[in-house]
């Protein structure tokens, strides 16, 4: 394996508290030291001055696509994404088909990653069969064959007495229990969030409180199961809210945001846009302020991109049509930094921890860190250099961005995975 020697960055790992001008010696796939004036005879040297040098960032929640719906996205072309994102690790959902339900599923996914990505595939198994929503899948067997976590994502679990039996299962299996927190009757039919937008525009709403009920019953069932929970692309204020009471009741709860719905309120939205429509909705002004609030209090403990490729014949149809989702692999870091530390709503460093130890921890993953003999998995990224996303340049098969033509200040430069650089600008 090759030689790496990454020089004169600032070096932020959270894991270790790290946060200095340094250097990054990698070696044999792993890390062999972070220090001042590394020297590695034959190194390929990565001249890091003025940028951010940190352990890979992971993505935990994405949708590959593969197996079933190749046409949208591949693991190959998606992990292309991911890598020009600067994402070493991403976590793909089970909403393939066939759904990712049992241990066969789940070791194609690995092997097709180990074959065709760029990044590291740590597949998320699903709570039920065929997410029906009503038996168990074969969740030990999923563990076994490389699954991290359990979700039904786009497809919740209705049923509190399978969500039950399900984060009994997860916690006996020290796995983490997924939840995209909707209550299918009350958001039925909804296109955006129910609020003024809505119905300025005509269009069928989805109200907030069809996520704040899911996660309330949720909150409940870990409390009397002792699961580890966590809640998926938190979008409203009560939810934030409830996360933040259930921490501190010192229960094992955890979410995350998109950065999506730190930047864009209902408001923002171009009229029957379909590059607007996702799930959740973007909310509420007041909504968006409590989530980037909770980024700032701790309550939200990572961010991931719920990176949903479809191609153009399925969603550019009318708004009340075409399918919910869009990209996020490729504009995360930038959006973040715009949002985040930009607006003086954190420090690099703690946006650093919400891309690697945050879902590292959450997921129970050996990765997220630059530690002497860990996984050789580097972003490194710029705060200051301006650039311009065009989506039609996307290494993603599809293109449903609201963020095509934006101009950001910062983003990845160059990404590496076990010691191998997969991408740079």
């Amino acid at each position: 394996m090759a030689r790496l020697l990454i020089k004169n960055g600032r070096v932020i790992d959270p894991a270790s508290r790290h946060d200095s001008v340094a250097d990054v010696w990698v070696e044999g796939g792993l890390i062999q030291g972070v220090g001042s004036n590394l020297s590695a005879s034959g190194a390929e040297v990565i001249d890091a001055a003025g940028l951010i040098v940190a352990p890979g960032f992971i993505d935990m929640h994405v949708h590959m696509r593969e197996p079933g719906f190749e046409h949208a996205e591949t693991i190959e072309s998606g992990s292309r994404a991911a890598a020009a994102g600067g994402f070493t690790s991403v976590c793909p959902m089970p909403n393939t088909k066939p759904v990712n339900d049992n241990a066969t599923v789940t070791s194609y996914m690995i092997e097709t990653a180990r074959r065709h990505a760029l990044v590291n595939v740590f597949p998320i198994g699903a709570i039920t069969k065929g997410s029906a929503g009503e038996e168990l899948a074969a969740i030990a067997s999923m563990k076994q064959a490389g699954a991290v976590a359990i979700s039904d994502d786009g497809r919740p679990v209705m049923n509190a007495r399978v969500m039950r039996r399900a984060m009994e299962s997860a916690r006996g299996l020290g796995i983490p229990v997924i939840n995209h927190c909707e209550d299918l009757h009350l958001s039925a039919g909804g296109d955006m969030h129910e609020g003024i937008e809505s119905v300025r525009l005509g269009l069928r709403g989805i109200p907030g409180c069809s996520e704040d009920v899911m996660v309330a019953r949720d909150i409940l069932l870990a409390e009397v199961t002792g699961a580890r929970y966590h809640v998926a692309h938190i979008s409203s204020r009560h939810s934030v809210e409830m996360v933040q009471f259930a921490k501190a009741r010192g229960l094992p709860v955890t979410a995350e945001a998109t950065p999506h719905h730190l930047a864009l309120a209902d408001r923002d939205m171009k009229p029957y846009d379909s590059n607007y429509k996702m799930k959740p909705p973007l909310r509420a002004c007041s909504d968006v302020a409590a989530v980037l609030d909770g980024i700032t209090s701790g309550a939200i403990d990572a961010i991931a991109t719920d990176h949903a490729p479809h191609p153009g014949s399925e969603k550019m149809q009318e708004f009340e049509s075409c399918p919910f989702g869009i990209l996020g692999l490729e504009t995360a870091i930038a959006v973040a930094l715009e949002h985040l530390v930009h607006s003086g709503k954190i420090g690099i460093a703690r946006l650093v921890e919400l891309f690697t130890t945050g879902p590292a921890r959450i997921l129970g993953i050996n990765r997220g860190t630059l530690a002497a003999g860990a996984a050789a998995d580097v972003t490194i990224f710029s705060s200051d250099r301006e650039w311009t996303y065009d989506v039609n340049k996307s290494f993603s098969k599809s293109r449903n961005s609201p963020f095509h033509g934006k101009t950001f200040k910062g983003g990845p430069i160059a990404t590496v995975v076990a010691g191998e650089i997969v991408w740079r600008a």
